[in-house]
């Protein structure tokens, strides 16, 4: 619907054909992630999934209008809205997104589409300090103001992995403390093109960036990502491991990242993680294992991991959701009172405990 800029999609089909049908249409659909091929718009909604340009766009459910489910009882709850503005009661959709199915079946969605890009500016920065870091994140939203719409940080140990063990072409002669991708989306290349480098320019002079590679075409801008995709290689690199989606508050994460190598080496032997993540919203991500352990200690490890997201006053889940795994530890980030009316909200909505059973938290079924 090219008028209300909206797109109606079934749960089932895959994000990268969503967002291949909007650009056809001449718009564009914000949410991306690395599975964007595999995983399908339903499950993104399941877990209310952010990706890369959570700092412009906000997480998926503010992508969303409308929504279609089936409740446990068969009800048909069809609220296919289009509207931006419609708080006629409450708004029920909020409830399904994000509840990774143990509420209900999300079967079609409205999606929110934005306009095209004009254009696509991108930097690689390599920095001398997290302070750093922090300053040109604040300089960013201030500079770039609502261009903005990726920044990804990637400790040194990142870095190292993603350019050498996985052997992605660094953009950046190094080495450097940290890795920061800024990417701005503008209208114009002729006036946000020379006013993003104008930007980068006055961040050298500030003493903020050491070194940066600043993108003149789009294979640079993919260049760029690769460095930040080469997670995706991983499993294959490392073998069996841990990964962890973390929140903790933007100013912390490097005491975090100091902190949780250290209880790692104390609590799992031969311990190796690496860091980084989507650092303008708050979110981490980690991988940890055991180098050389027949078998990963997972469960040595994510108690490692998440006692120190509870002390730094983080959550066990910044966009991936609790599902079994994280179900221990879902204390660490939600209240009792909050895990009580969740497990209330559960029971009216699935009093027989039919819906993804397990995941969350084990639910109390009616007799």
């Amino acid at each position: 619907d090219p008028a209300a800029s909206t797109m109606t999609v079934r749960a089932g089909t895959p994000l990268e054909v969503i967002q291949r049908a909007a650009d056809e249409a001449g718009f564009f659909i914000p949410l991306d992630l690395g599975a964007r091929g595999s995983c399908q718009i339903g499950g993104n909604l399941g877990t209310n999934a952010g990706g890369n340009r959570v700092i412009r766009y906000g997480m998926a459910r503010e992508m969303v209008l409308g929504l279609e489910y089936v409740l446990t009882d068969g009800t048909l709850i069809t609220s296919l809205n289009k509207m931006i503005k419609n708080n006629a009661g409450y708004d029920l959709k909020q409830l399904f997104i994000g509840s990774e199915g143990t509420l209900g079946v999300i079967t079609r969605t409205v999606l929110r589409m934005q306009p095209k890009p004009g254009c696509v500016n991108a930097a690689l920065c390599g920095m001398d300090s997290y302070a750093d870091v922090v300053a040109l994140l604040g300089a960013a939203r201030r500079g770039l103001g609502p261009m903005l719409s990726a920044f990804e940080v990637m400790w040194a140990d990142y870095w190292h992995e993603a350019t050498v063990t996985v052997g992605v072409r660094s953009p950046v002669a190094g080495p450097h403390p940290f890795y920061v991708l800024i990417e701005s989306q503008g209208l114009d290349e002729a006036i946000d093109g020379p006013r993003f480098q104008a930007w980068i320019e006055s961040q050298f002079e500030a003493g903020l960036i050491a070194d940066a590679a600043v993108s003149q075409s789009m294979g640079d801008l993919a260049a760029f990502w690769a460095t930040r995709d080469a997670c995706s290689e991983f499993g294959s690199r490392f073998g069996p491991h841990v990964a962890f989606d973390i929140g903790l508050p933007v100013a912390k994460m490097d005491d975090f990242t100091i902190a949780c190598r250290a209880r790692l080496a104390e609590r799992v032997p031969n311990a190796f993680s690496v860091y980084y993540g989507h650092i303008g919203d708050g979110n981490l991500h980690l991988v940890a294992l055991s180098k050389g352990a027949v078998k990963q200690p997972m469960s040595d490890i994510s108690a490692a991991v998440y006692e120190t997201v509870r002390d730094f006053g983080g959550t066990v889940s910044a966009e991936h959701g609790i599902g079994i795994l994280k179900k221990p530890y879902l204390g660490y980030t939600r209240s009792p009172e909050e895990i009580a009316l969740m497990r209330r909200i559960k029971a009216a909505l699935d009093p027989q405990g039919i819906l993804n059973p397990g995941k969350v938290f084990d639910a109390e079924v009616e007799k």
